[in-house]
C-alpha cells in the first residue's frame, strides 16, 4: 500500500490518546533518572513518532524521517515507535557492537505489527524464547541452508531456477504487457511454495500471492486491528495462509508414514526430537518463511529490472558476459547452468549488488536490549528496541560517490570490499545473516541471464518508487517483454 489512509491515522490517534496521559510521567518525564539517553525526541505520549515514521516518501532516497533526525542528532538517536522506546542507528561502529552482542546484551526482536503477523508476539515469553533467540533460531537456519543453501543449489536447484525463469518469461512475451512485481511473485511462489510445503501454486480457488502481499504491507503498519486498517486486512490474509498451512500439517500428521522432502516435512520430523518444535511453532515458522521468500525476492528482482530499464548503458556489458557464458556452456555440451558458471558471472553480481544497495528492501535490522548498553557517554536502557537502518548506510555519500546513481562499476574497485558488513548489509549481518541470501542472489543471476540473452523489454507505464518505509512501486510498474528473433 502506497499511503496510510487518513481514517487509519485518525483511528490510531483516538485509540492511543485514551491512555496517553496516564503514561506520560512514567514513559517520558522520568527517563532522565536512568542516565543520559542518546539525543532525539520521544514525540507524543505512547504514539511517539510513529506517524512520521510511517509516512510514505516518494523516492528511493533516505526517508525524510531518518534524514531529518540524522542531520539534527547524528547517526544514533532515540525515538518512540509503535508503542516502544527505540534507538535508531545509522552508525556502523555501533551496529557492529550490537551484532556482536547478540545473545549477550541484545536479542532478535520485532515491531509489534511484524511480531503478530508472523507469530513472534513480543508479549509471550515462550515465543521470545523459541522464535527469537538461541537454539531454535540456529536450528531453523540449518534447516533453511539444507533446503535452500549452496549445496542444494549446486546439486539441483540452479536448473530448476533456470526452467522457472524460462517458463515465466516465455509467458510474459505473449502478453501486451506485464506487471513484474505481481508476476515475479507468482513465479517465485510457484517454486518456493513447493520447497517449503509442497504446495501447488496453481490450485484453483486460492490466490495466496495476493494475500502474502497484503500481509507484507502490514508488517510496518500501525498494529490496530480495526476494520479498514492495513493491519486488519493483513490479519485477515494471514488467517488464510495459516489455514492452508495447518490443513497441510493435519493431512501429514494423519499419515505419519508419508514424508515429503520439503521444509515442512523436515520440521514435522523434528517435532519428535526437539521440544521447542511445536505445531504452532512450525505453523508460524512456515508463515514467516513464505512471506520472506516471496516478497523480498520479487521486490529485489523488479528493482533490478527497473534500474536496467532506466540505465540502458549497463545492458551491453551484462549481455556480453551472459552470452559468453552460454557459448561456453554449449561448447562444453551442457544445457543447464552450473554452479561454476553462476559464480563466474562477475558483472552480473555487480549489477545485483548495486541494485540491492539502492533498494534497501528490508528497512531495518531490529534487536531488543537485554540490559543497559553504554555507548559514547549515553545509555540505551534495558528492554529498548534498537533499529539498525540500512538506507542511510547504503546511500552514504562519503562511502558511495553519487549514491543515488545506478553504477555497477563501483563494485569493481578493490577497496569496495571494505564497505561490506559496514555500509552494505542487504542480508543483515553479525551472527544472523539471512540464510537464504545465496538462493536469492542465484535467482537474480539466473533470471537476468535468461532475460538479457533471450528477450528485450520496454517500460509501458509506472515505475515510480518510494518507501512506506518498505520499498514500494507507486502506481505499479508495467513492461512489454518481447522474445529476440533468432
Amino acid at each position: 500500500m502506497w499511503s496510510i489512509p487518513i481514517l487509519e491515522i485518525v483511528m490510531g490517534f483516538v485509540a492511543l490518546i485514551v491512555i496517553a496521559v496516564s503514561h506520560w510521567k512514567y514513559k517520558w518525564r522520568t527517563r532522565s533518572s536512568i542516565g543520559k539517553l542518546p539525543p532525539g525526541s520521544m514525540g507524543f505520549p505512547l504514539i511517539g513518532e510513529t506517524i512520521q515514521f510511517l509516512l510514505p516518501s516518494k523516492s528511493i532516497d533516505i526517508p525524510p524521517f531518518l534524514k531529518k533526525r540524522i542531520k539534527r542528532y547524528g547517526p544514533l538517536f532515540k525515538t518512540h515507535l509503535v508503542g516502544r522506546p527505540a534507538v535508531v542507528s545509522a552508525d556502523p561502529e555501533f551496529n557492529r557492537l550490537i551484532l556482536r552482542e547478540e545473545g549477550k546484551s541484545v536479542e532478535m526482536w520485532y515491531l509489534d505489527s511484524f511480531a503478530k503477523l508472523v507469530g513472534h508476539d513480543a508479549t509471550t515469553d515462550l515465543e521470545v524464547k523459541t522464535n527469537a533467540t538461541g537454539h531454535a533460531h540456529k536450528h531453523i537456519i540449518n534447516v533453511i541452508l539444507k533446503h535452500f543453501g549452496p549445496e542444494r543449489l549446486k546439486d539441483e536447484l540452479l536448473p530448476q531456477l533456470q526452467a522457472m525463469a524460462e517458463k515465466a518469461l516465455d509467458a510474459w512475451s505473449t502478453q501486451d504487457f506485464v506487471e513484474p512485481k505481481r508476476d515475479c511473485a507468482k513465479m517465485i511462489f510457484g517454486m518456493t511454495s513447493k520447497l517449503l510445503f509442497s504446495y501447488d501454486a496453481e490450485r484453483p480457488g486460492e490466490n495466496l500471492v495476493e494475500d502474502i502481499d497484503t500481509i507484507f504491507q502490514g508488517l510496518m503498519s500501525l498494529p490496530l486491528n480495526i476494520p479498514g486498517t492495513t493491519f486488519h486486512k493483513s490479519l485477515e490474509s494471514q488467517r488464510k495462509l495459516i489455514d492452508v498451512i495447518e490443513r497441510e500439517i493435519t493431512e501429514r500428521m494423519a499419515s505419519p508414514g508419508i514424508r515429503k522432502r520439503d521444509i515442512l516435512g523436515h520440521l514435522l520430523e523434528d517435532m519428535k526430537t526437539q521440544t521447542f518444535v511445536t505445531r504452532d511453532w512450525v505453523t508460524y515458522t512456515m508463515v514467516g518463511l513464505t512471506i520472506a521468500s516471496i516478497e523480498t525476492i520479487s521486490t529485489g528482482l523488479v528493482m533490478i529490472i527497473k534500474l536496467l530499464t532506466e540505465n540502458p548503458q549497463v545492458a551491453p556489458e551484462l549481455i556480453k558476459e551472459n552470452e559468453e557464458a552460454l557459448c561456453n556452456r554449449r561448447i562444453s555440451g551442457k544445457e543447464e547452468i552450473t554452479w561454476e558458471e553462476y559464480k563466474s558471472l562477475a558483472y552480473t553480481m555487480q549489477v545485483i549488488n548495486e541494485s540491492l544497495r539502492l533498494a534497501s528492501i528490508a528497512p531495518a535490522i531490529v534487536r531488543r536490549t537485554l540490559k543497559d548498553i553504554h555507548w559514547n557517554g549515553c545509555i540505551i536502557p534495558k528492554d529498548w528496541t534498537i533499529m539498525m537502518v540500512q538506507t542511510p548506510l547504503h546511500l552514504n555519500p562519503e562511502v558511495f560517490v553519487d549514491p543515488l546513481t545506478f553504477d555497477p562499476s563501483r563494485w569493481k574497485q578493490e577497496d569496495i570490499e571494505k564497505v561490506r558488513g559496514n555500509y552494505y548489509v542487504p542480508f543483515g549481518g553479525g551472527g544472523r545473516p539471512c540464510s537464504g541470501s545465496e538462493f536469492t542472489k542465484a535467482w537474480f543471476a539466473v533470471f537476468l541471464q535468461v532475460l538479457v540473452t533471450k528477450y528485450r523489454w520496454t517500460k509501458v507505464k509506472g515505475g515510480e518508487v518510494g518507501r512506506t518505509p518498505l520499498l514500494a512501486f507507486r502506481g505499479g510498474f508495467h513492461v512489454k517483454v518481447s522474445k529476440i528473433q533468432e
